[in-house]
């Protein structure tokens, strides 16, 4: 092409939620393939959302696309939201069959099913990390001792692909739960903390998850329910053996309630795969500048290849 490309193509779509205005939001941003990090790291934070997924060209053979995955600060090798909503976008658009496909990411290859009204992602290997005093967390987003959840379910790491640390609470507790101050370093935790109140009657943990960099909070996150499914098993909540599934509800406090639909498989009483299911919502297209610095480098828009 004689002219450089200066803006490129994006989708933006609620994730985890069957109506608009609702879960969490995403934008998809074409075409950047060879846009250098500084410019995705500066058009993630023009969107300003907890993620914007930029879908490219696979580099592994058995992949059908590759995603790179941005927040407004930094760059994630991999998280839930943005690999259930880019797959149903380039999905929609006809980029990728319906199906089963295979993501490159920054943690390798991960599963995405994908159908007419969202996508199942599965998380990479289950891991369970120490476990950790519950008192600086409940002092973190506010709580009290007597705010832990009674049946002594003790907090701790664990991670699908991604750590975070989870304080279990009761119902009463979660609403009155509120931002982690900037600033605030807890013992061995990850980069956030998911306050869970769990409900074994129904199978379902309503949960918020809160930043321990940006001290924001988040209005779904998909890798925090794969993560949950691996440390309800390995404290003895979900059944040690078969499929369980179990329903997350997240963001209501925030407004935007999300759905996340959690498949756990056990063995031995430990999480051996744990897959997540939300809807995807699209909400608006449009185009979006190429920072201003390397408006030269992009040549042209390369769909990513379709799945085998």
């Amino acid at each position: 092409m004689s002219a450089a490309v200066t803006k490129l193509a994006y989708d933006l779509v609620d994730v985890f939620t069957s109506r608009p205005y609702a879960g969490n939001q995403l934008a998809v941003v074409h075409g950047a393939d060879d846009l250098p990090d500084e410019s995705l790291q500066a058009i993630a934070r023009e969107f300003g959302f907890s993620e914007t997924a930029f879908p490219m060209r696979p580099t592994h053979p058995d992949a059908a696309y590759r995603l790179r995955i941005f927040t407004p600060g930094t760059e994630l090798g991999f998280a839930g939201l943005p690999s259930v909503g880019a797959s149903w976008v380039l999905a929609t658009s006809g980029q990728i069959s319906r199906g089963t496909v295979l993501q490159e990411c920054g943690v390798g290859l991960v599963q995405v099913q994908v159908d007419g009204t969202g996508s199942t992602l599965t998380g990479a290997a289950p891991h369970v990390g120490p476990e950790l005093a519950a008192l600086p967390l409940l002092d973190a987003v506010g709580l009290a001792p007597s705010d832990l959840d009674p049946s002594g379910i003790t907090a701790g790491i664990a991670g699908c692909g991604m750590d975070f640390a989870y304080l279990p609470v009761t119902a009463s507790a979660l609403g009155r739960a509120t931002l982690i101050p900037p600033g605030t370093v807890i013992e061995h935790s990850p980069r956030s903390v998911v306050v869970v109140a769990y409900d074994p009657e129904d199978r379902m943990a309503r949960v918020r998850k809160f930043g321990l960099e940006r001290s924001d909070e988040d209005a779904a996150t998909g890798a925090a329910a794969l993560g949950l499914g691996v440390y309800l098993t390995d404290r003895k909540v979900l059944p040690a053996y078969g499929l369980t599934d179990l329903a997350v509800v997240q963001g209501v406090e925030m407004g935007r309630p999300s759905l996340l639909d959690v498949r756990v498989r056990a063995v031995d009483g430990a999480a051996e795969m744990v897959s997540v299911r939300g809807g995807v919502t699209p909400i608006a297209t449009g185009q979006i500048r190429v920072p201003p610095v390397i408006e030269e480098s992009v040549n042209r828009h390369v769909p990513v290849r379709g799945s085998r």
